[in-house]
C-alpha cells in the first residue's frame, strides 16, 4: 500500500499539478490543511490512510486495505454493498486513531464474518 501513496504522488506529477502535489506533501495548500495521504503501520502490514478537510465539517476519513476499506459516517455503506464493495464504517472520528479505536457500525455483506471467524478473535 506503500506503493499507492507514491503512485499517487506520480500521478499529480504526471499531469502537472505541481502545486497541489507539493502542498500535499507539506500537508498544506494556501495555509489550510486540505488532503493527507498517509501510510497507516497496522501490526506487520501497511493500509493507506485518506483524510480531507472539510470546510466547517469534521474530516472525511478513509482507510483503503488490500481488500477492502474502512469509512467514516460520510460515506455511504449502502451504495458500497450496492457495487459489491467490502467495506465497514465507524461514525464519530476525527483521527486515524479513531477510526481504527471506533467500534463498526455497519459492514457490507462481503465484509460480515461467520460466527466461527468471530470466536477465533476471542481466542
Amino acid at each position: 500500500m506503500l506503493e499507492f501513496c507514491q503512485q499517487f504522488l506520480i500521478i499529480l506529477e504526471v499531469y502537472g499539478c505541481n502545486v497541489f502535489k507539493n502542498s500535499l506533501r507539506k500537508g498544506y495548500a494556501r495555509g489550510f490543511f486540505i488532503i493527507n495521504v498517509t501510510p497507516l503501520k497496522i501490526d506487520d502490514k501497511v493500509a493507506v490512510g485518506l483524510r480531507v478537510d472539510l470546510p466547517d465539517s469534521p474530516p472525511l476519513l478513509l482507510i483503503i486495505g488490500q481488500t477492502g476499506f474502512v469509512m467514516c459516517g460520510f460515506l455511504n455503506i449502502e451504495a458500497a454493498e450496492k457495487v459489491n464493495a467490502t467495506a465497514a464504517m465507524v461514525s464519530g472520528v476525527k483521527t486515524f486513531d479513531n477510526v481504527l479505536e471506533a467500534d463498526v457500525r455497519a459492514v457490507t455483506s462481503k465484509a460480515q464474518m461467520k460466527g466461527k471467524d468471530a470466536v477465533k478473535l476471542l481466542l
